[in-house]
This record gives structure tokens, sequence and C-alpha cells, in this order.
């Protein structure tokens, strides 16, 4: 049928072990790459490249480095717009005072800085845990806005704190047009998310997931709380840290602390809500819902409003997406707690059985 893997025997330990075990998997995932490489470029306009594409893309990285904490490991964090600050600042100082430093080189050593910050305050999670450790990860977020508004030093002796890049290069290579940013934050997503993907199916994934589920029994059977703890926040923090440099170089190019506040890592725990807790895929399905709802309803709203002969504003259509936008999370919550990719993998069980009643 359409979807089924009857008939597709596994002759190899590697093959059992695929990370897309059924063909058509790996056929839509193919095809999905070749529209996202390929025919979008060619079809989206630049609007579309600044406004919804590339967030997108650093939003999906950035949730998939809080969902490997907080879907993954059951580590509650609120500090993940700070972890972003470090990671963008990190690489700006990088970039700035080594002359010659590479745009990818600096990523990644301001992904290692959000390491050892996400790390550091990590620490609290090895004696509370729940709404105690959201707090603690909540100092992370007032602690970074006081060091990157104080030490003058962070921001290149600018006096508020305000930086800005250009004429970004990778390999040579310009990437200051919006199709050359949307490739360069493709493939770094691509390669992460498959890495991500590779990590949490491993070893370190299921002691993760063990700690999740019940910390005491993961440590009678010989798992080391501390260990996958850290481990947790060291990852996760490394790759929100590489999504905050992408979203100040490539979306913002200038940027403050303000860009990072406390907002933004309720945002991204909203992405992981709603995309789905636990899941590589649900930091798609949050990032994809986030980026493109505030979008669709400053479109639709107005029109709306039109129809009911009705007079909305700015502020109006402001306060709508808010009020829209927290009813939806509370009826996720309540209806499917595990979120989109739960659906999502719900209507693939079905495809498999369909025509077949169930």
């Amino acid at each position: 049928m359409l979807y089924r893997e009857n008939g597709q025997f596994k002759t190899s330990y590697r093959s059992d072990q695929q990370i897309f075990p059924i063909a058509q998997d790996r056929v839509f995932i193919a095809l999905l790459l070749v529209v996202a490489f390929v025919v979008v470029p060619g079809m989206a306009s630049d609007y579309m490249f600044r406004a919804i594409l590339i967030p997108f893309l650093i939003m999906a990285l950035a949730a998939l480095g809080v969902n490997i904490l907080v879907g993954y490991c059951g580590q509650i964090s609120l500090g993940s717009g700070a972890f972003m600050a470090v990671g963008a600042y990190g690489a700006f100082n990088f970039f700035v005072r080594v002359p010659g430093m590479p745009l990818v080189l600096a990523l990644i050593l301001g992904g290692l800085c959000a390491t050892a910050f996400g790390i550091l305050f990590g620490l609290p999670s090895l004696r509370v845990k729940g709404l105690y450790l959201a707090v603690a990860t909540l100092a992370a977020q007032f602690f970074s806005d006081w060091m990157f508004l104080r030490i003058k030093w962070l921001t290149n002796d600018s006096p508020s704190g305000s930086v800005s890049v250009n004429s970004l290069q990778v390999f040579g290579v310009s990437i200051d047009s919006a199709i050359g940013k949307y490739w360069f934050c493709l493939v770094l997503l691509a390669v992460i998310a498959l890495l991500a993907k590779n990590l949490v199916r491993g070893a370190i994934g299921r002691e993760w997931m063990a700690i999740r589920d019940m910390d005491v029994a993961a440590a009678v059977i010989g798992i080391r709380p501390m260990y996958a703890k850290l481990s947790a926040f060291a990852v996760s923090s490394f790759i929100i840290g590489v999504a905050g440099a992408l979203w100040a170089f490539v979306y913002l190019g200038s940027w403050e602390p303000a860009a990072f506040s406390v907002e933004l890592s309720f945002r991204l725990l909203f992405m992981v809500i709603i995309g789905g807790l636990g899941s590589i895929m649900g930091a798609f399905f949050g990032a994809a819902f986030i980026v493109v709802l505030p979008i669709a309803l400053n479109q639709f709203l107005p029109q709306l409003a039109r129809l009911v002969n009705a007079d909305i504003g700015t502020a109006g259509i402001a306060h709508a997406e808010l009020m829209i936008f927290g009813g939806l999370i509370v009826w996720f919550l309540i209806v499917e707690p595990h979120g989109l990719a739960k659906l999502w993998s719900t209507g693939k069980q079905k495809l498999r059985l369909w025509p077949f009643p169930h």
C-alpha cells in the first residue's frame, strides 16, 4: 500500500538501526530536502525569505536545543534567551577581535561559550527539579541582561550594548543576500538536526530519557544523574547558542541585549510544548506554528474585521494575537499534551492500516 513496511526486510543490524527504517519515510525526507534546497529558493520572494523562512529555520534550531533539555531530559529551563545571548555575543567577540576569523568557526565558538554558561546554570539541576529548577535557570536570563549591559568589553565598548556585523562570508562566498542566508541556515539546521537525531537514539539519549521518566530508578540501574543532566545542559546550550549567533548575525544584523529577553525564552518553551516534547520533528512543527501564526493573524484579522464592519487597529491585532496564542497553548495542553508531533505520528499510524477499519 501507500505507507506500509510489508516486504521491507532487514538483512543487517545496520539497516535495522536506520534513522528512517521505512523506505517511504526516506523518500519523503529526500523529497523534502529537494524542495527546501532547490524548489523554495526558486519560488520564494525576498520578503518570504526575510520574514518567514530564515526566522523559521533559526527558531527551529533553537527549539531543537530546548527540546533536548526539556523534552528528552525533563529539565525545565527558562534561560534559553540567555543562552542565545551568550552565543550571539560570544560569536561576535571572536568574529571582531580575531582577524580573519571564519564565520562558521565563530558560530561554533559562540556555541561553546553558551555551553559553558549552560553548564554553570545547570548545576542547580543536581539538587532541585521542576518549578525550582525553572526559577534557577531564570536567573541566567537576568544575569545575562546585567552582564551585557554593564561589562562593556563584551559589547566592544558599546555604551548601550548594541553591536552589529556585516559583510558575512562563508569560505570566501558572501551570504549577505536573502537566499544566501537561507541556504546557510538550512545547511546548519540539517546537519545539527541529523546529529541530534543520532544522539537521542544512542546511549546518551536513553540516559536522558531515563532521567526524565524517573531519576531515582535511573540512578539505581547505574546511570549517573550528574553526567546525564549536565551533558543535556551542555548539548542543549550549544545548539541554542549557535541559534542565538545565527539570530544575531544572519537575521538581525545589529542587536542589543533586549533582543534576547525573557519573552524569547517563553516563546521557545511554547514552541516545544506545541510542537511536541521529546520529538525532533516537534521542534520544526512548533517553530513553524509560532513564526507563521502572527503573520497569518495580521493578514486574517483585518479582513475579518471588515466583513463584520468593525474597526481594528494595530494594537488590537497585537492583543488578539496574544489572546489567540495563549488560548491555543491551553488547548494543546488539555487536548493533545504531546503536541503536533503526536498528531503527525497518529496520522502515520492510521495511514499504515488504511483502508482497513481501525
